[in-house]
């Protein structure tokens, strides 16, 4: 089929829903639409890899130019080039075909029984529900009575002494265990500092979820002295992991911890969030959804907010 009108994105998703046998895309797009369509695969590349670039028209007035040339140098030198690669590739580098494939299972045959406490306890505690049930996924995959050798339970794996602190009586209840959850994450977004924005300030207090405040304050200093932006996630998340390291973690307030941790945990949930609000946000609720070379339409998550 020919049609000059539609993206590369609707592409990808008619050869997902074998309306076409295959498309051509660029691999930057192929690499961001893996997580909706996490069967499509890479028959072969057409060529060697391409720098992305901006193209000018020839002209004798070159003050587009210039001044193309100096919002990407002050881009450069903020940082804030970065910042915005990080954001939109950073937590999608490692695709996880059988990750992804059982994650969407799940969104369809778990998370259905729980989504109203999701939903319910995100507005109690103004976050978006969909972030929220990301975490519950990351935690225990929506298993109610999942358990940890460590000895945290539930969908948001509580710890006992928070559990207690929050007023949980029963972990493994899942409306007292989301509601948990979300009062704690929370409480860790009002404690990190009001200076720091969205979305740094929320990946921030997941990696507070996950490691504890203290480590995270211990990574944010460490960021500090390397001269790194201890506010913003793309400079703590490279410093996260030498709180591992004796050189460095003898140094700190609150000691050891194994810091590569909190930095997947946090890019696993970036993802869930994405696949989560991009099902969430599909036209009508509906998705085509092929299953056992069948194309099959099945309600995508209900109702859309």
């Amino acid at each position: 089929m020919e049609n000059t009108e539609l993206g590369s994105d609707e592409l990808l998703n008619l050869v997902w829903e074998q309306v076409v046998d295959f498309s051509v895309a660029d691999s930057n797009e192929v690499v961001l639409n893996q997580r909706f369509y996490p069967e499509l695969s890479v028959a072969f590349d057409i060529s060697e890899a391409q720098p992305l670039a901006w193209a000018f028209p020839k002209s004798d007035d070159d003050s587009l130019y210039k001044a193309a040339s100096d919002f990407i140098h002050r881009m450069k030198k903020s940082g804030e080039l970065d910042t915005l690669i990080e954001r939109y590739y950073g937590h999608i580098e490692k695709f996880n075909y059988v990750g992804t494939r059982t994650y969407i299972k799940h969104v369809h045959k778990r998370l259905p029984e729980y989504q109203e406490l999701f939903e319910t306890a995100a507005r109690q505690y103004e976050m978006d529900w969909r972030l929220l049930a990301a975490v519950g996924y990351q935690e225990s995959h929506w298993n109610p009575g999942a358990r940890s050798p460590t000895g945290v339970r539930g969908i948001m794996m509580l710890t006992l002494p928070t559990a207690e602190y929050l007023g949980v009586s029963d972990r493994i209840d899942p409306e007292q265990s989301i509601s948990g959850g979300a009062q704690y994450l929370a409480n860790l977004m009002k404690r990190i500092p009001q200076r720091i924005q969205d979305p740094d300030r929320t990946w921030l207090a997941l990696a507070a979820y996950n490691v504890g405040l203290g480590h995270l304050e211990d990574a944010r200093i460490i960021t500090q002295i390397r001269g790194g932006n201890p506010d913003v996630w793309v400079d703590v998340k490279e410093n996260l992991p030498l709180l591992s390291r004796s050189k460095w973690y003898s140094k700190t307030k609150h000691g050891y911890a194994r810091g590569r941790e909190p930095v997947h945990y946090v890019e696993n949930i970036r993802s869930y969030y994405d696949i989560l609000t991009w099902f969430d946000e599909q036209d009508k609720n509906v998705i085509a959804y092929p299953e056992q070379g069948s194309n099959v339409l099945k309600n995508a998550l209900s109702p859309a907010l």
